[in-house]
């Protein structure tokens, strides 16, 4: 003869349901806050750190724009922007930034640059950079070379 055992869940009652519902709407509005604050410190899928990015967005303003002019539209340098770019291979522009280009006024920036900032400073330039009073940074898809 076989023996079967049978479980019964006891089915949560009066204050029992009131805690667990409590507990439900806590650990929800903890995890709606913890998405939250991780969207504002890491924009987008870059990994780079919100403030760092308005660090690189003031150094592509201020840094580049004295040699490519402020508004990228060029000067000493050649232009920097979207139409400009449009027809340039993303890799290329991403070394460019990073090792300079010899022979050129242009210096190399790897010292104070990873690749994935550099990466990213491509794909603000070639999406245009966003405007000083917009607090908010651009989201973008990654460029032609993610």
């Amino acid at each position: 003869m076989q023996h079967e055992k049978s479980f019964s869940v006891d089915k949560p009652q009066g204050q029992d349901r009131r805690f667990l519902f409590a507990w439900l709407v806590i650990a929800t509005a903890l995890l709606l806050l913890l998405q939250m604050l991780f969207a504002s410190v890491v924009a987008a899928d870059t990994g780079i750190l919100e403030a760092r990015q308005r660090e690189l967005l003031n150094l592509l303003r201020n840094d580049c724009g004295a040699c490519h002019g402020m508004t990228m539209k060029g000067g000493l340098g050649l232009p920097l922007t979207p139409e400009a770019l449009r027809d340039k291979d993303f890799n290329s522009l991403v070394l460019t930034i990073l090792d300079g280009r010899p022979g050129t006024p242009m210096p190399p920036w790897r010292r104070f640059l990873t690749e994935n900032e550099a990466r990213w400073m491509v794909q603000q330039l070639q999406h245009g950079l966003p405007s000083e009073n917009n607090a908010s940074l651009q989201q973008q898809e990654p460029s032609r070379d993610p």
